[in-house]
C-alpha cells in the first residue's frame, strides 16, 4: 500500500468538516484543566486547540509531516510518530483521537501504545470511520478498478470495523469500554466528489499516472453520483463512524 499524502491547506478547504463534526468526540472526551492528553492523528490541529481551550496540557502527534508543522505553526507540542509504535509510558491521563484510527490498519499495535501510554484509570475517547463508512464511495471505486484493469488491484487504506469487533479488541487490549457505537452521519461536502478523492483517496491511486488518475476521478465521481449527488443539494458522503469511550483497567 502506497502512503497516503497530505496537504494541510487543501484539509482545510476541502474537509474542513471533519474536526467541526468531532466535536460529539470532545464533549465525550469531557477534558479537565490540569489533564495531559494525547491527540493521537491530529492533523493539523483544530480540535488540539479546543483540548488546550479546556485547560489540557496536550501532546499531538501525526504521521504526516505537513500536517504536524501545520499544528506546530499554530503553537501547539507537535510531533511526528506513527500511531501503531507509541514510544510513551504512563505519562497520559486521556489519549484522544478524531477520523484518525481507521488510517492505522494495525489496530492491536494501537491499543497495544495507548495502554502504555496511560496512567492507571486513563481514558481511551475517540471517533472514526466504522463499518459502513464511505461504502457508496468504496462500491464506486471498485466498479471504476474492475473496468480498467491495468489499474492493479484496488488497496484501500481503512480499517472499519463493526462495533462488536472493536469492542472485543479493547476488551482484549485491557480496557473496559464505557460506551461505544456507530453513528451514521451523512455528510454534505462542501465541494464535489472530485476534491474529496483527491484528498482521501492519494495512496489508492498514487501509483497511476496523470491521465489514469484523470480516468479514475471522472468514473469514480459517475458511479457514485447516483447515490450520492442530488442536483440542488450537491454531494453528501456516506460516513458512519464509530464513536467510543473506554478506561483503562485496573
Amino acid at each position: 500500500m502506497n502512503k497516503q499524502r497530505w496537504n494541510p491547506e487543501r484539509y482545510r478547504e476541502d474537509a474542513g468538516f471533519v474536526p467541526v463534526l468531532g466535536q460529539p468526540a470532545v464533549e465525550l472526551l469531557d477534558p479537565q484543566p490540569g489533564e495531559r492528553i494525547l491527540d493521537l492523528g491530529c492533523g493539523d490541529g483544530a480540535l488540539t486547540g479546543d483540548l488546550i481551550a479546556r485547560g489540557a496540557e496536550v501532546v499531538a502527534i501525526d504521521a504526516s509531516p505537513e500536517m504536524v508543522a501545520a499544528a506546530r505553526a499554530r503553537g501547539f507540542d507537535a510531533r511526528l510518530a506513527d500511531g501503531q509504535v507509541l514510544a510513551f509510558a504512563g505519562e497520559f491521563d486521556a489519549v484522544f483521537s478524531n477520523a484518525a484510527l481507521h488510517w492505522m490498519t494495525a489496530p492491536d499495535a494501537v491499543l497495544t501504545g495507548v495502554r502504555r501510554a496511560l496512567r492507571p484509570g486513563g481514558r481511551f475517547v475517540g471517533e472514526f470511520g466504522g463499518a459502513g463508512n464511505v461504502q457508496a464511495v468504496i462500491d464506486a471505486m471498485t466498479a471504476t478498478f474492475t473496468n480498467h484493469p491495468e489499474f492493479g488491484v484496488l488497496r484501500l487504506p481503512w480499517y472499519f470495523p463493526t462495533p462488536e469487533a472493536y469492542r472485543k479488541r479493547l476488551m482484549a487490549g485491557g480496557f473496559r469500554v464505557v460506551t461505544l457505537g456507530l453513528h451514521p452521519r451523512p455528510t454534505p461536502l462542501p465541494g464535489d466528489l472530485a476534491a474529496w478523492l483527491a484528498i482521501f483517496a492519494d495512496a489508492i491511486t498514487s501509483h497511476l499516472d496523470t491521465e489514469q488518475k484523470r480516468c479514475f476521478t471522472e468514473e469514480t465521481t459517475a458511479h457514485a453520483a447516483t447515490k450520492l449527488h442530488d442536483v440542488k443539494a450537491g454531494w453528501q458522503v456516506d460516513y458512519v463512524r464509530l464513536r467510543f469511550a473506554a478506561v483503562l483497567c485496573d
